[in-house]
């Protein structure tokens, strides 16, 4: 019998081969976006889910706050382990310092690593809270003593190629010529996903013996590095509560008083693994992985249930309206004694059938989408995770639910009809749920509306962001930075004229990163006018003399610091106010005290956005390079352009790369910046909504539009007999056609009335991120209107059309 009820619901879904067609492309289109979405959304949530009892496990961050605003960083001040670790609550107290060296040699066979990524300085507990199948060696030693590395698999082998993990452990590694460790031990690496991605663990004694001896032996309340990182395991019943309280009585405890003075606090917070992954305020251990956003995923997964529930009602939609065509072969049914149930059963069947060929489709294309998708899609993730069973279990599941919601009720309806009345010719259920219908329609159509409004806002507000005059001169400036390492000023010096002789380069300067950049150096700075004292934090970037032309910086009053190397200062205007200074004139001249030293403003520029407009302006300075000779600020060469033209760009950028090369001839390290390539990146998450919106928008109406075609489908059919008595009376093509569009137009309409303020209030909440935003212009709203009833028409009329044309000599033949 189940064999029979597939047979005739496969007939009937090859019968009506284009309401099946529509059918399939909307299912498909949502299914598509639902198992992308749910792929990525399955990867992001399944990060550091595989430690041992990593509910339990927390890294401890610290939290400021100042009378403006907040401040988040990642680690915590180096006194803060040793008053904790003895409280009861802990099962496992570790810390760790992230510090990479700037070379790393196997003298033996002399292999050399420059700059190896993700080493830490890790104690022995480090091994007992994050647990790593040991190939090589003895864990419960491995970290103990000073001048010890464990070394994960792939490091092992880019330093000791060719040996087992047992022959590694006793070799010995060099860090910086100077620090001598013996590998003493060799793990496999994570294969699950993680966060957790160091590749070498230092013993953390062996930190004594590096620059940061000082710090360490030290352990100053009052500095804060997010290099020295904190992490707890608590005991199974530990009150988490408790040492929340004893943090922050810490923390108030070693409070400043300077920092009471002025409203500032500090706070000790308690971060779960779990939370790593996604919390942008402390950031995760690889900075060249964007960020995963719990926002982000709730939007596409948003933008994947409206394309699924749009799919779902053209099937709701165009099977209620085909059941009158179907009436007699129910009315035979029921004669012949199939009960409602099994009639239930046979609808659903052919909504399954057609489920399972969307679903066939989706996975077929969802290799495809992964590429499209490649902005959301995180680098890790594959297809092959489909083969997980959790996905694959929810994909039936999903597959079960949009059968029920897109069958169930067409089923209900058709199997509801009297085989009397339908003897009789007295149907009337498919005409009774006209009113569901329209609603239906409304609703789809107000979904597309959503998305365009935003869709147009959305790009404005990203156009506006990326062409907003920043307060410096962005274009056709590039920085090349020199090698991590080098600390001779001189070779500074020497690739600057080396590209000072290039002809195509109009500027050289050298400094500190460019005005627009992630990078923050800042201190406080007070000043005192004999009466009050006003403070105010102070960020800052450095530079030559040259810095502020190149960039084309505004000064307001005063002048540039005399050389790059005494300690003058050149302030904004933000700080400027924020001392308490009315006008640029009334400042040159004084002095301002910062890490206790009194220093002059000289001069006075122009406010300049220095990082996203997302934020606003800061209080700031530029500086030279005060810290000379013992170590430089400047970190790059920063240069302007005569000719701006891609093909004349391409060929200086090869000159600049062979001064580079004459220069520092001893590494590879050639690193470039084009500054409006910068400020783009600030907006990287909008530019994904913009692109998530572009395709969520073009699908909907997509998906909209074939389930009005099939709508007007199968309203022309029904009433062909009326246009062909219309136009035998005389009615012209443009009156019947009118006639037809006006019922559907006024749906689309009544949707763009009901979509108007739910865009608005969306928009308008997502702009209240931005400090500069545009204003939400009216003509958006009925631009969008306008495409949205130009897109119906055009489909309306070109079935409409198509009717209106028949002889109507053909629909009144015969009854």
């Amino acid at each position: 019998m189940i064999r029979n009820y597939f047979k005739i619901a496969w007939r009937n879904i090859m019968k009506h081969k284009v309401f099946s067609l529509i059918n399939v492309i909307g299912l498909t289109i949502g299914l598509s976006a639902s198992f992308i979405i749910g792929l990525m959304i399955y990867y992001d949530y399944t990060f550091d889910d595989f430690h041992k009892d990593g509910e339990r496990i927390y890294r401890v961050v610290t939290e400021f706050t100042d009378p403006e605003e907040k401040y988040y960083n990642a680690g915590i001040t180096l006194a803060l382990k040793d008053a904790i670790e003895d409280n009861s609550n802990f099962e496992i107290v570790s810390e760790f310092y992230i510090e990479r060296p700037s070379k790393a040699v196997n003298i033996q066979n002399d292999i050399t690593l420059k700059w190896p990524e993700f080493v830490i300085f890790a104690d022995q507990n480090y091994l007992d809270i994050f647990q790593y199948n040991f190939l090589a060696g003895n864990k419960t030693e491995a970290l103990k003593n000073p001048n010890q590395v464990v070394l994960t698999q792939t490091r092992a082998e880019e330093y000791f190629p060719k040996l087992l993990p047992s022959e590694i452990v006793g070799k010995t590694l060099v860090y910086n010529d100077s620090i001598n460790v013996k590998v003493t031990g060799v793990v496999e690496n994570y294969k699950q996903r993680t966060d957790i991605v160091f590749k070498e663990f230092v013993s953390h004694a062996t930190l004594l013996q590096t620059n940061r001896k000082r710090d360490i032996t030290k352990r100053y309340w009052f500095n804060t590095n997010s290099n020295s990182q904190l992490y707890v395991k608590f005991k199974e019943k530990a009150d988490l509560s408790s040492v929340q309280k004893l943090l922050d009585d810490l923390a108030l405890e070693h409070t400043d008083e300077d920092d009471i003075k002025y409203g500032e606090s500090r706070k000790f917070k308690l971060q779960p693994l779990s939370d790593i992954h996604f919390n942008e305020d402390y950031g995760t251990y690889d900075w060249e992985k964007a960020q995963a956003s719990k926002p982000l995923l709730r939007n596409l997964a948003l933008v994947a249930l409206f394309l699924l529930v749009l799919g779902c009602i053209n099937f709701i939609n165009l099977n209620t309206a085909q059941a009158s065509q179907r009436a007699k072969e129910i009315g035979i049914r029921k004669t012949l004694g199939s009960s409602r149930k099994q009639l239930i059963v046979q609808f659903m069947g052919e909504a399954f059938i057609l489920v399972l060929i969307s679903a066939a489709l989706s996975l077929l294309l969802s290799k495809w989408l992964i590429d499209v998708f490649s902005d959301f899609v995180p680098d890790g993730l594959s297809y092959q995770l489909f083969k997980s069973p959790i996905l694959i279990f929810g994909v039936v599941i999903l597959l079960v639910l949009v059968t029920f919601l897109s069958g169930f009720y067409p089923a209900l309806v058709l199997s509801k009809y009297n085989a009397v009345s339908v003897m009789k010719n007295q149907i009337s259920a498919a005409e009774q749920k006209v009113g569901l219908r329209k609603f239906l329609t409304v609703f789809q159509f107000a979904i597309a509306q959503v998305f365009i409004i935003a869709t147009l806002l959305v790009g404005k507000q990203i156009n506006y962001l990326l062409t907003k005059d920043m307060g410096f001169k962005t274009d056709a400036i590039v920085s090349v930075f020199h090698p991590r390492a080098e600390q001779e000023f001189s070779k500074k010096l020497l690739f600057a004229e080396k590209l000072k002789i290039i002809p195509e380069i109009k500027q050289v300067s050298i400094g500190g990163k460019g005005p627009a950049s992630n990078s923050i150096n800042s201190t406080n700075v007070t000043y005192t006018n004999g009466k009050n004292i006003a403070k105010s934090e102070m960020q800052y970037i450095s530079g030559d003399l040259n810095y502020a032309n190149l960039f084309e910086l505004q000064l307001l009053d005063g002048r540039l610091y005399r050389n790059d190397t005494i300690r003058e200062l050149v302030i904004n205007e933000t700080l400027l106010h924020s001392l308490g200074f009315s006008n640029p004139a009334e400042a040159i001249g004084k002095l301002v005290e910062t890490n206790n030293k009194r220093i002059p403003i000289v001069g006075v520029m122009a406010d300049f956005n220095q990082r996203s407009l997302k934020s606003e302006i800061k209080p700031m300075a530029l500086t030279g390079d005060w810290y000379r000779p013992d170590f430089s600020l400047y970190q790059a060469v920063h240069v302007s352009f005569h000719n701006e033209t891609s093909e004349h760009l391409k060929s200086t950028l090869s000159k600049i790369e062979n001064a580079y090369q004459q220069v520092y001839n001893e590494t590879d390290d050639y690193r470039v910046e084009f500054m409006d390539d910068t400020i783009a990146k600030f907006y990287n998450r909008e530019q994904k909504i913009s692109k998530l919106l572009n395709w969520s928008t073009g699908l909907s109406i997509l998906i909209s539009c074939l389930g009005l075609l099939g709508l007007v489908i199968y309203t022309t059919n029904r009433r062909v007999k009326e246009i062909g008595v219309r136009k035998v009376l005389g009615a012209s093509l443009l009156q019947i056609n009118t006639l037809i569009c006006k019922e559907f137009l006024i749906l689309v309409a009544i949707a763009f009335f009901i979509a108007a303020p739910i865009a608005y209030y969306g928009i308008n909440n997502w702009l209240q991120d931005f400090s500069y935003k545009i204003g939400i212009s009216f003509w958006v709203f009925l631009a969008s209107g306008f495409a949205m009833i130009l897109f119906a028409l055009i489909v309306i009329s070109a079935k409409t059309l198509q009717a209106a044309n028949a002889n109507p000599v053909n629909s009144l033949r015969s009854e």
